[in-house]
């Protein structure tokens, strides 16, 4: 299961960073990649690359933190990261997030992409916090 958390949150960390040097990835068209993968109300730009590099270095924290002896402060880490996965996975699905983030394909690909794939790495934690490798 570590393994595969690692490959699965080293890919989105990659993809940030190539979005923090703004490398517009899959999408070449800077808007239409915005209203794809943040889908916020009148969206137009992504975001710079102070917040893209701040997502790189969670990730990466997370990652290190998989690998480590559970201490304290990397359990406080994972149980932490496996709580911001559940929450983003499970908001997807309220009226508030919809009316947070409107935008196509934004809202379509969250509900169908990108809120599971939060949740699945929630489960992917929790696996490895009770015990599972």
């Amino acid at each position: 299961m570590k393994v595969l958390l690692t490959l699965i949150l080293g890919l989105i960390a990659v993809i940030h960073a190539l979005w923090g040097l703004q490398i517009w990835v899959p999408i070449r068209d800077e808007e239409e990649l915005a209203r794809t993968v943040v889908g916020a109300k009148g969206v137009t730009r992504m975001p710079g690359a102070i917040p893209c590099f701040l997502v790189v270095a969670a990730l990466l924290v997370i990652i290190a933190a998989l690998w480590l002896p559970r201490v304290l402060l990397v359990l406080v880490i994972l149980w932490g990261a496996f709580a911001v996965f559940l929450l983003r996975g499970a908001i997807a699905y309220t009226k508030f997030w919809r009316m947070m983030t409107p935008e196509q394909p934004f809202a379509a690909n969250d509900r169908k992409y990108y809120a599971p794939l939060c949740l699945l790495i929630a489960a992917g934690l929790l696996t490895v916090l009770l015990g599972g490798s």
